[in-house]
């Protein structure tokens, strides 16, 4: 059984890390909550950065030390879609982190642009 890792951010042409992305991270560095509050907490700083809460599933093995994983749609510009992120919920339940899709999640993103056609749809 494959353990999907952190992928490293997108390169720019500019910066290694985008400022939208930077902004999610320190944002969510904030926590200070548990299971029970991940969720809200997930839905209130997608909002607060201007990003969109789409769901929380746990996280099953799909990603390692990872109880929770919440799917946020961020990074919308004028010249740019937004990408699918995925915010886990470490195992110890405490601490959380930012994951990029990757080859082990890529279902998981693939369902989550789904879960958004059928939000545009509405």
């Amino acid at each position: 059984m494959e353990i999907a890792v952190p992928a490293p951010p997108p390169q720019t042409g500019e910066a290694a890390i985008p400022m939208a992305l930077l902004e999610l991270e320190l944002s969510l560095d904030h926590f200070s909550g548990n299971k029970e509050d991940f969720a809200a907490f997930i839905r209130t700083v997608a909002d607060d950065v201007g990003g969109e809460f789409l769901f929380a599933l746990p996280a099953s093995g799909l990603i390692e030390d990872c109880l929770t994983i919440a799917a946020i749609r961020y990074g919308e510009t004028e010249d740019k879609a937004p990408m699918i992120l995925f915010v886990c919920l470490d195992g110890d339940g405490s601490t959380i982190r930012v994951e990029q899709p990757s080859e082990r999640t890529a279902d998981l993103k693939s369902f989550a642009e789904a879960f958004v056609g059928v939000l545009e749809q509405i």
